[in-house]
């Protein structure tokens, strides 16, 4: 069965579509809000989009989509969330995320050089420890922007870890993705070993091949950095 798309309704602004994130990224509010996910105007036409009247056509067909005996390759039974350091895709289980910040330039810890360690950051009046993934994973950051066709904005993404919240300054984000573990396959050998350590396997997306990280070993990693 195809997969049931609502129609947008009669009188909704689909500006994201247009001049937005899926359109040719023209609006001049993409630039303060990022995406169009944390534009008023787009919290505007969700909420108009979620007082519409639903047609009986419309319940019977998702009734149907859900009576369907759920396949392998339909039980997406994990959740992450994809990001690019340098070139490479890579993620991380969705649990570990607290937040997504704007970029913000580290300060540097006096008497402090731990590899890994960019120094702190300061996020709506909380200061964060700023961890460079790329030097912890060995990528090299300063290679040019992955081809996506679109334009790109680097982000911090702040963690938590058992009691320690982590700033980790990423290239690009991609968002949350449900895949199933099942189909996750092993790194290649021509990854660099200072990446390969921390992978548990490679998840396929459209075009994109992610490095699921491991996130025991990502945390301990962060918090020895941090000692």
């Amino acid at each position: 069965m195809s997969t049931i798309i609502s129609p947008i309704p009669i009188g909704v602004q689909d500006c994201w579509n247009r001049i937005g994130v899926n359109g040719d990224q023209s609006c001049e509010r993409l630039a303060q809000h990022v995406h169009c996910r944390n534009c008023d105007v787009y919290a505007a036409a969700a909420q108009q989009n979620l007082q519409r009247t639903v047609s009986d056509d419309y319940k019977k067909e998702w009734a149907a989509h859900f009576r369907q005996v759920a396949t392998d390759n339909q039980q997406q039974d994990a959740s992450c969330l994809v990001f690019r350091v340098g070139r490479e895709w890579l993620s991380l289980p969705t649990r570990m995320f607290v937040s997504v910040a704007p970029i913000a330039k580290p300060h540097r810890l006096p008497h402090r050089s731990s590899r890994g360690l960019s120094g702190i950051v300061n996020v709506g009046g909380t200061l964060y420890p700023c961890m460079s993934l790329a030097d912890l994973l060995g990528i090299d950051d300063s290679e040019g922007e992955a081809a996506t066709h679109r334009h790109t904005f680097a982000r911090l993404l702040l963690t938590q870890w058992e009691d320690q919240a982590y700033a980790l300054p990423v290239a690009d984000l991609h968002g949350l993705l449900r895949y199933a573990s099942s189909q996750m396959q092993a790194p290649a050998a021509t990854i660099n070993k200072g990446l390969s350590r921390f992978l548990t396997g490679v998840i396929t997306h459209d075009d994109m091949r992610i490095g699921v990280l491991d996130e025991t070993l990502i945390g301990y990693q962060l918090a020895r950095t941090l000692r």
